[in-house]
């Protein structure tokens, strides 16, 4: 597309929402000028225009925490774009994964049939979200820490364990070695870079 077409408001600038291309998180919420967007798009690297500076910022350059881009989507009106991003820590300038972390509403999950598997999502968030602020003391930055041989151990050894569980007919031991093994899988995809949803993609190919 000829970046002439969108459509950037009289200030020459357009809203860029900044999503983790795995996790599907919402990020944050910046502004690109054409100069900002044309750097971003040659160096595939988040680029965006500071309207408080009135300047070019580069994320992460003094903090290290840069975006990867995997791809730029922009609007039905083409006056908005969503930035898909491989993140190298957190987003927010306070130190967390994301710069919408609190909540205006309950977040309490319903207790809906339809909602039986948002704790997957929620998960896989919780996941990308130590993975980007690496809390010190949590297993989870361990993991990453220690990188893809630990991980892939772990993974081994809790299948390991739900076999012998299904070997033993213990549900209950069962039901908490498949939830170990859960985790560490979903520690995997995050390491991998692989979104949850190829994965279902792939089932609902297998099943149509």
């Amino acid at each position: 597309m000829n970046l002439e077409e969108l459509s950037f408001d009289e200030k020459g600038l357009i809203p860029a929402i900044v999503q983790d291309a795995v996790s599907k998180e919402v990020l944050t919420l910046a502004y690109m000028n054409k100069e900002s967007l044309e750097k971003s798009i040659d160096t595939k690297e988040t680029w965006f225009y500071s309207r408080s500076r009135q300047e070019l910022w580069h994320k992460g350059e003094t903090s290290g925490n840069t975006q990867t881009i995997e791809d730029i989507r922009f609007d039905c009106d083409q006056d908005a774009l969503v930035v898909l991003v491989h993140p190298k820590g957190p987003a927010c300038h306070k130190g967390s994964y994301s710069c919408f972390a609190d909540s205006l509403l309950d977040k309490e999950v319903p207790e809906k049939a339809s909602e039986r598997f948002a704790i997957i999502n929620q998960l896989e968030e919780t996941i990308a979200r130590r993975e980007a602020e690496m809390p010190e003391g949590a297993y989870t930055t361990y993991l990453f820490t220690e990188g893809v041989d630990k991980i892939l151990k772990k993974v081994g050894e809790e299948a390991s364990e739900v076999i012998i569980a299904s070997k033993n007919r213990d549900a209950e031991e069962l039901s908490m070695e498949a939830a170990d093994l859960l985790y560490h899988t979903l520690v995997l995809f995050r390491e991998q870079k692989l979104p949850i949803d190829s994965v279902l993609d792939v089932l609902k190919n297998r099943h149509g």
